[in-house]
């Protein structure tokens, strides 16, 4: 029988957000060898056209697309080859390149090395993953004054062959960090018109979910949920690092530990610790602390509590399910995008 995490990550599998394949560009095309040979024109000079550019493998960011399922299954992706020059200095046809459109966030990587590519941040942002080779040069561009009839012209350039890794990072203004059942999911829900799995369980969210949060006057900004961090994540633990990339690119992170707490003060340092370990660059992000599920509280109660919690973020007590300080939430997260 299967388990109820089996199946849930069965039904989000669509959200994908690694996938490696073999990269294979055109090779170009060979430059002709080839005179000039007419009815009157029994010796021409040399005539050979240029060989045609192989195809390139492109990269193309489109905003419509949100995950890489559509190239899960895509193991190699190859250019056409450039075509031959051909007599009368008529060069070869480029061949065909292939453009894969991917989401915005897209790191390309070389799988061997691991050194990154390109990064993908805008709508119809085009850059070239892998080269084509160049087409070979015609004996036409040989000929000189001490040699009028070249015999021999360029073949083109091989094609290049490598292995690429694509890694999904979502864009988003603010980055939900939290432990499992914390509250981001029905912060999202509650704030956004997006709706996230909620249950009361350990990793209800598997997949990172999006919300657009409208802000007053007609504004808004986006807002990731993060599947829950548990402590020993950056090692692997749990769901391990594979959703900490998400957050490398969010310009806000907003802490949520929910006010049944045993320990606020050691839940935070935990998931900061957590971040420092992945990157410690993370922790230069602007933060803020929400303490969640805070409508079992009373005012009495939270005085009491803030003392517990860090000085150096602005925090804030808040109730997803009866609203409370949601819009003075929101409030803080527009200063902090606006400052970021």
């Amino acid at each position: 029988m299967l388990s109820l995490f089996s199946l849930k990550t069965m039904a989000d599998s669509n959200f994908i957000d690694y996938v490696k394949f073999c990269s294979r560009s055109g090779a170009g095309g060979a430059g002709s060898l080839h005179f000039r040979r007419e009815k009157h024109v029994p010796k021409g000079g040399p005539d050979g056209g240029d060989g045609g550019r192989g195809g390139h493998i492109i990269l193309r960011g489109s905003a419509q697309l949100w995950t890489l399922l559509h190239l899960k299954y895509k193991k190699h992706v190859i250019a056409e080859s450039g075509k031959s020059g051909e007599g009368g200095r008529r060069s070869g046809a480029d061949g065909k390149d292939v453009i894969l459109e991917v989401p915005l966030g897209t790191v390309a990587k070389d799988a061997e090395t691991g050194e990154v590519r390109c990064e993908i941040t805008e709508e119809g942002q085009e850059v070239i993953l892998t080269k084509g080779g160049r087409g070979g040069l015609g004996n036409d561009h040989f000929k000189s004054a001490t040699n009028q009839a070249p015999h021999y012209s360029q073949p083109g350039e091989p094609g290049i062959e490598e292995w690429i890794i694509l890694e999904l990072k979502l864009l988003a203004d603010v980055g939900l960090v939290g432990f499992p059942n914390a509250g981001k999911s029905t912060l999202l829900a509650s704030i956004s018109a997006a709706r996230p799995e909620i249950g009361d369980y350990p990793f209800t969210t598997l997949v990172p979910n999006l919300g657009v949060v409208g802000y007053r006057d007609d504004k808004s900004f986006v807002m990731a949920d993060i599947p829950g961090i548990i402590e020993g994540a950056a090692e692997g633990k749990g769901l391990g690092i594979r959703f900490l990339r998400h957050i490398e690119r969010n310009s806000i992170l907003l802490f949520l530990i929910p006010a049944d707490a045993a320990d606020l003060k050691k839940q935070y340092q935990i998931l900061v610790g957590e971040l420092e370990k992945y990157n410690p660059e993370l922790l230069d992000k602007k933060r803020i602390l929400a303490i969640s599920k805070s409508d079992m509280l009373d005012e009495e109660l939270m005085e009491e509590m803030k003392a517990e919690l860090p000085r150096e973020i602005p925090s804030l007590f808040i109730s997803s399910v009866s609203q409370f300080n949601l819009e003075k939430l929101k409030d803080l997260i527009w200063q902090a995008i606006q400052t970021a």
